[in-house]
């Protein structure tokens, strides 16, 4: 495999030794396996601007603080200075969430530094140390998806305590673990205070994991954490160990309810599906 160029600076700089492999490319960077110093990392290459696919920046970007009053001027103009500000503050915003995250007890990776656009962190394995799995490429029964609900809920809450919210969360950005769920990519992280979008996001996150884990545990769809967190985090009353019930009253007056549990419906009506066909072939065994 060829080395590529910005991995090539940081072996010149001695900040990795050498690249193993490709581990994958998505629309916002391209990942591969490092070894540095005695121990096998990460290495996450971030695309220029030009080249990812990525939609709805602005929405995303909205509410994000950036340093000085001249980057800021400049990329409210989008001359081009200030695109070259926004592109750096994108990238440098999943670090900052990162490291932030990382403080507050989120399972995150563990970052190692930034160096030329390229974030170096921890390699999630799973208990062979092969390479962790995707949420969503793994099976599980009931217990299990019941258990990763527990602790992907109580990581959003904790995003939530810090003023973050992940904004594109799903079972492809939740890796499995020895230890169970860990949460990655975080380049479009918003401010929960300071971004219009940003209960909608929220929901959004909470809903598709509830989705896609409902499909082994349907007593998960139905479940409103994610309402229940924003309204106390409206309040000033969400706390790293504030309990969560799950329970929440909406009000219809003011949701769209039929939008907000898109995802939820969906996955409710394959859980029941699934669940007959398992009867029925529990009745034909008997």
């Amino acid at each position: 495999m060829k080395t590529p160029q910005q991995l090539q600076v940081l072996i010149d700089d001695g900040v990795i030794d050498e690249v193993l492999r490709p581990l994958k490319s998505g629309k916002e960077a391209a990942v591969y396996v490092v070894r540095s110093g005695g121990e096998v990392r990460c290495a996450k290459v971030y695309k220029d601007m030009a080249q990812r696919s990525f939609q709805q920046r602005v929405q995303y970007q909205e509410g994000r603080k950036v340093r000085g009053s001249r980057e800021a001027r400049a990329i409210g103009k989008a001359s081009n200075y200030g695109r070259k500000q926004a592109e750096a503050a994108w990238k440098n915003t999943e670090v900052d969430a990162l490291y932030q995250l990382r403080d507050a007890g989120v399972r995150v990776p563990e970052p190692f530094g930034y160096f030329h656009g390229v974030l170096v962190m921890e390699l999630v394995t799973d208990a062979e140390g092969f390479s962790a799995a995707r949420l969503g490429e793994v099976d599980l029964s009931a217990e299990q998806a019941r258990q990763f609900h527990t602790v992907l809920v109580q990581q959003v809450k904790l995003m939530l305590c810090c003023g973050l919210i992940h904004g594109d969360l799903s079972p492809y950005n939740v890796l499995v673990g020895p230890d169970g769920p860990v949460v990655i990519d975080f380049p479009q992280v918003v401010s929960a205070g300071g971004n219009n979008a940003a209960r909608t996001m929220l929901l959004r996150d909470m809903n598709n994991l509830t989705a896609n884990l409902g499909r082994s545990a349907p007593e998960l769809l139905d479940t409103w954490y994610g309402e229940e967190m924003w309204e106390l985090f409206e309040t000033g009353d969400l706390l790293p160990d504030t309990v969560l019930t799950g329970q929440f009253t909406p009000d219809e007056r003011a949701v769209d309810l039929d939008s907000v549990r898109h995802a939820i419906n969906d996955a409710r009506e394959e859980a029941l599906i699934r669940q007959q066909g398992r009867e029925a072939a529990a009745e034909d065994d008997d």
